[in-house]
């Protein structure tokens, strides 16, 4: 393992002024995304999409890295460059997602562990040959009821570790998401006492693991009211508990902590990152890793027409540098109404 080309990947990926692309959607998630907007979810209209976000100036900008489902990692523009190309061409570091996905517990209703540990490590080499320099593994933990079990936290926790070991041993750098639902009418206290337990268990993990931390980056959710909640914390609320849950959990040797937006509105997940970057004082670089509070406005323009596609790319822009700038501490609300 060469860590200190693990670490230069890593550190690429939470550059000042620049956040991750989550361009991961599976195949049965963008379809969901394109039945909202009528584009009907074939190989094409997928490729296109993505493409003119691939191709937009903004990522030049203010796009650090992609994460890249396996069939657009494999897949060419519509002039023949591979796609993996066009986004090295912008200065982006293109990443894959590489879990199968979250499968129920056995023994334990309402729970799940993700998987695909299974031959990563032969995948992961086929994925670096194509140009993958980092990899994404999402654990999912649900709040509710008696949930989550410490098993649940305990065999998501693992699950990621190993992944991460693994794509260190194949000289990848891992994302490591534990995300803790907003789904829910839990309140903050909630989310920072489960998140807290998370982090504790993932990092416990990694340890035991032997994973490299200056050689991962970190990508949790906010600690945040749950959706439901009839209290919900203010945006300062929001940035004041999660930098606090982190510093009692995560080591400074981490490079760098990309947030996931996690069903946040695309003002709300800028505004919070923000706040944090205003307040400081933490060892790490503080940036995003969002989907749709980058993606939902350029796809609803775009709405399967190739023809939107300038007007789709301006929307893009307008997002990608106002989270540029929350990463910086330099947002401002008043942004959002400003000519894309």
């Amino acid at each position: 393992m060469d860590l200190a080309a693990l670490n230069a990947v890593a550190t690429a990926m939470v550059q000042p002024g620049k956040g991750i692309l989550a361009a991961d959607e599976s195949t049965g998630t963008i379809k969901k995304r394109f039945d909202a907007i009528g584009v009907e979810n074939t190989e094409d209209n997928r490729r296109d999409y993505r493409e003119l976000m691939f191709r937009a100036d903004a990522m030049k900008d203010h796009i650090s890295g992609v994460i890249l489902f396996e069939e657009t990692l494999y897949q060419d523009a519509a002039d023949g460059t591979p796609l993996v190309e066009v986004i090295n061409a912008s200065g982006a570091i293109p990443g894959i997602k590489v879990d199968k996905g979250a499968t129920k517990m056995a023994g334990f209703p309402g729970e799940t562990v993700t998987k695909g540990l299974d031959g990563l490590s032969k995948r992961l080499r086929a994925y670096r040959e194509r140009g993958a320099r980092f990899a994404k593994w999402r654990g999912v933990i649900e709040i509710a009821d008696g949930v989550p079990t410490w098993t649940c936290i305990k065999s998501n926790a693992h699950a990621l570790a190993r992944y991460a070991r693994i794509c260190q041993q194949e000289q990848i750098v891992p994302i490591v998401e534990p995300e803790v639902l907003m789904d829910g009418p839990h309140d903050i206290n909630r989310c920072d006492e489960v998140t807290r337990m998370v982090l504790q268990a993932v990092f416990n993990e990694l340890f035991e693991q032997r994973v490299a931390l200056e050689g991962i980056v970190l990508k949790p959710n906010m600690i945040i009211s749950g959706k439901g909640s009839v209290r919900q914390a203010t945006v300062d609320e929001v940035a004041e508990r999660t930098i606090a849950a982190l510093k009692a959990t995560v080591p400074s040797a981490v490079p760098g902590i990309a947030y996931l937006s996690g069903g946040q509105t695309d003002e709300q997940a800028t505004a919070h990152l923000d706040a944090m970057n205003r307040i400081g004082g933490f060892p790490w670089k503080m940036t995003f890793s969002y989907g749709r509070a980058l993606q939902a406005a350029p796809q609803r323009i775009w709405g399967g027409d190739n023809a939107n596609a300038a007007k789709a790319q301006a929307a893009f822009a307008h997002r990608a540098r106002l989270n540029g700038l929350a990463s910086l501490g330099q947002y401002d609300a008043s942004m959002e109404t400003e000519a894309a």
